[in-house]
């Protein structure tokens, strides 16, 4: 795991991607809205300790997340707050729908393979040796804390995994989608691991099918890609329609046991 870290902080967590986060922090300390100017350059620069270069380049990435948007001669505004600051009020009954309305959930997963089935499809395309590395690491960190039974965290990687794919597809609108939804995918990603990954099996498949998608975006293949991710995620949905109806099974055999007595 240590190799993976080192390779993902030497090619991913360059000197902009640091600059990057301070900005998000800055935006977030100082209660800065959507519609809101960031302070200009010269500023920024001074609080942050970077350099003009650094800032650009960091303003340009949070640009092509979607986050930040800039106005020729009028400076830098906030476009729209990272997905995982969004209104917990929102959130909630969104999870709550998710985790007892099965229809919903499988909304969600369908609604999954048709963008990210085009994410991956792109990223094979597109990626570059940071973005490669970024993927590589989170894979790595589901691994980590899947062994150490840690289903929240090893979620949190899966869910930043195919954030992490997204945003090597270099297309702004999907990465704002992916984005838009990322509370939404993490929470669906948890509820179907709670399923799925009790059993050797299915963890086994898991993990391969993860390790398949890797492989056909390093491989620089976009059908292989999208046939992997989308393969992936139509057996979640098989996989947890089998458990669903086995645990009817047994509640139903259950309630007879009851009242025969």
């Amino acid at each position: 795991m240590t190799c993976w870290r080192d390779c993902f902080e030497e090619s991913s967590m360059r000197v902009s991607d640091q600059v990057a986060q301070q900005v998000l922090q800055l935006i977030q300390q100082q209660h800065i809205k959507v519609g809101q100017a960031l302070p200009a350059e010269r500023k920024l620069c001074e609080q942050l300790g970077v350099s003009r270069a650094s800032l650009r380049e960091a303003i340009q990435q949070l640009t092509s997340q979607g986050i930040i948007r800039s106005k020729v001669g009028a400076g830098h505004y906030v476009q729209q707050l990272p997905s995982h600051w969004s209104n917990d009020q929102v959130l909630q009954p969104l999870s709550q729908l998710i985790d007892t309305d099965p229809n919903y959930r499988f909304d969600v997963q369908e609604a999954r393979i048709a963008l990210e089935g085009a994410t991956a499809w792109h990223a094979a395309q597109r990626a570059s040796t940071a973005d490669i590395a970024k993927i590589k690491y989170y894979y790595s960190q589901m691994q980590h804390f899947q062994s150490l039974g840690d289903d929240d965290q090893s979620a949190q990687a899966d869910a930043n995994f195919h954030l992490a794919i997204a945003e090597a597809s270099h297309n702004i609108v999907l990465i704002q989608m992916m984005r838009g939804v990322f509370d939404l995918l993490q929470f669906n990603v948890l509820l179907g691991r709670r399923k799925l990954y009790s059993e050797t099996y299915r963890f086994d498949r898991l993990q391969e099918q993860h390790s398949q998608v890797l492989d056909a975006i390093e491989r620089r293949d976009p059908e292989a890609a999208r046939q992997a991710v989308c393969g992936h995620i139509e057996f979640v949905v098989q996989q947890v329609r089998c458990i669903d109806e086995e645990d009817a099974r047994r509640q139903r055999a259950s309630r007879l046991n009851r009242t025969s007595l």
